[in-house]
């Protein structure tokens, strides 16, 4: 009965991806919804986004082994993202009416800012990406009872969450995280009163939890290695996240910049409220049932397994139901929005000024081929990847905070910067952070932070630098870029079609 209610739902889930793909006419449609969409949906689909595999299975498991200082990254800094996007960055970026996050650094500083921060964002998305394809291998595994392996259902979950996104694009993703985050919401509280009766009511569990020491080691070691890396952490998603695509698509999809904003803050706060039910479901099993948390702790992969099994183990059948359809909304509603995000900034911020006389029908066409060929790419990394869940979504955003967040930050709220201190932060910020990766991974200073900081003088110096500020006097070559877009149509209100 389980593996028949998730197949069912797997099959309305996806037809009605498909026909939200109705709505989509034109470019704007497809990468920004028309900008059209209320208040109650930005929310829904800010929340259920972040909302994934690594909130259900990555976060619990790291909770079990390290306490709450092992997940400052998520839920403490993925939803201060959300929450610093929604006061600081959703109203400015929405009056430039931006099509993607790369138009903001064309226009801004150039060509060549433009290149290298959207490959940046695009490479980042390959961990957060396969995170949830291998998650979906994992559910299919585990309901079927083995009977479909995880590489198969790897295979099926991205084949399946590829059919509605290829051609709904954010429409499709608007829709269903909508219907989505109610069925989190809705199998969560109910999940979580459900265990919490078998362990004895929530004060016995936070009780033991509180004895155990997981909820007393947040703050780290008052040394000097011990708040770097408190802090290397934090900031990794806190701010590594923010000069993304989807969370760009979502506060611009929205139908106006209050919407954008608030709707940002208030889907951080619910994601940070309902990241710890999940939490709280895997900590039962200690006292449920011992033996299976004792099993499956040792190894990032196998201790990803610790709620599925409590759930399938003690849990009435009901229960299972409400908990795997939570689960699979919120893999699905994050697979599918990054999917779209890398796809429509790489088509929009690489390929098509490679391209410049395609008209709004052919880049929508390009939109859904790259569409198609990230899915086969993030698959392919999923199969082969040795990483957690939990590692590969924290990993993902090391490569936007050291490249892509300064630049973006300071571009709008430092009137001096310009090219030349662009360059030099992503220069400096990624040299620094690959050369400790591969030659100092465990100094003092952690890689990202010390790429935050080389990223931060460079964009200082560079834009005080006599270049920099010849440059600024002399209004630049971006503002002319940006003029030439223009006229090829590039700069546009996104709900239009693209003209030539």
């Amino acid at each position: 009965m389980l593996l028949g209610f998730v197949v069912t739902y797997w099959i309305i889930s996806v037809g009605i991806g498909i026909w939200a793909a109705l709505r989509v006419k034109n470019t704007g449609d497809y990468a920004l919804a028309g900008r059209s969409l209320p208040m109650a949906i930005v929310t829904a689909t800010v929340f259920a986004t972040w909302f994934g595999s690594e909130t259900v299975l990555g976060i619990p498991a790291t909770f079990l082994r390290e306490g709450l200082g092992g997940v400052i990254a998520d839920p403490f800094g993925s939803s201060m993202c959300l929450i610093l996007v929604g006061l600081f960055f959703a109203r400015p970026l929405y009056r430039m009416k931006l099509l993607t996050i790369g138009d903001f650094y064309r226009n801004k500083y150039g060509r060549a800012v433009e290149a290298v921060t959207t490959i940046c964002i695009v490479i980042s998305y390959l961990g957060w990406v396969a995170a949830q394809i291998s998650a979906l291998g994992l559910v299919f595994n585990v309901v079927s009872e083995g009977a479909m392996s995880t590489s198969t259902g790897m295979i099926v979950g991205a084949s399946t969450v590829l059919l509605y996104t290829i051609w709904g694009g954010m429409w499709s993703v608007a829709i269903t995280d909508f219907i989505q985050m109610i069925i989190i919401v809705i199998g969560m509280l109910y999940i979580g009163w459900d265990v919490s009766q078998l362990a004895g009511g929530v004060g016995t569990v936070v009780t033991h939890a509180i004895d155990a020491g997981k909820l007393s080691n947040f703050f780290p070691e008052a040394t000097l290695a011990g708040i770097l890396g408190f802090t290397a952490a934090a900031v990794t998603m806190m701010l590594g996240s923010i000069p993304q695509q989807d969370v760009f698509q979502r506060v611009a999809s929205a139908k106006d910049e209050k919407t954008a904003g608030r709707a940002s803050v208030l889907g951080g706060v619910l994601y940070f409220g309902f990241a710890f039910i999940p939490m709280f479901l895997a900590y039962s099993a200690t006292l449920i049932d011992p033996e299976l948390v004792k099993k499956l702790i040792d190894g990032d992969k196998q201790s990803q397994l610790i709620l599925p099994n409590l759930i399938l183990s003690h849990a009435p059948l009901f229960a299972q139901i409400m908990f795997f359809g939570a689960l699979l909304s919120a893999i699905k509603s994050c697979a599918s929005a990054t999917l779209l995000a890398p796809s429509v900034t790489f088509t929009e911020n690489i390929l098509r000024p490679a391209f410049r006389h395609m008209n709004d029908r052919q880049l929508l066409l390009a939109m859904r081929t790259v569409v198609l060929c990230f899915t086969v790419l993030v698959t392919v990394f999923a199969l082969n990847s040795h990483l957690s869940i939990y590692k590969m979504v924290e990993n993902a955003y090391k490569v936007t905070l050291v490249s892509a967040f300064v630049p973006l930050a300071f571009g709008l709220y430092w009137r001096h910067a310009n090219q030349v201190g662009a360059l030099a932060a992503i220069f400096l910020g990624l040299s620094t952070w690959i050369w400790m990766e591969v030659l100092a991974p465990d100094a003092i200073c952690p890689p990202q932070l010390a790429g935050l900081f080389a990223a931060l003088f460079g964009m200082i110096a560079g834009s005080l630098a006599p270049m920099g500020r010849r440059l600024e006097a002399h209004g630049g070559a971006p503002a002319k870029h940006h003029e030439a877009h223009a006229a090829h149509g590039t700069a546009h209100p996104a709900g239009k079609a693209h003209t030539q």
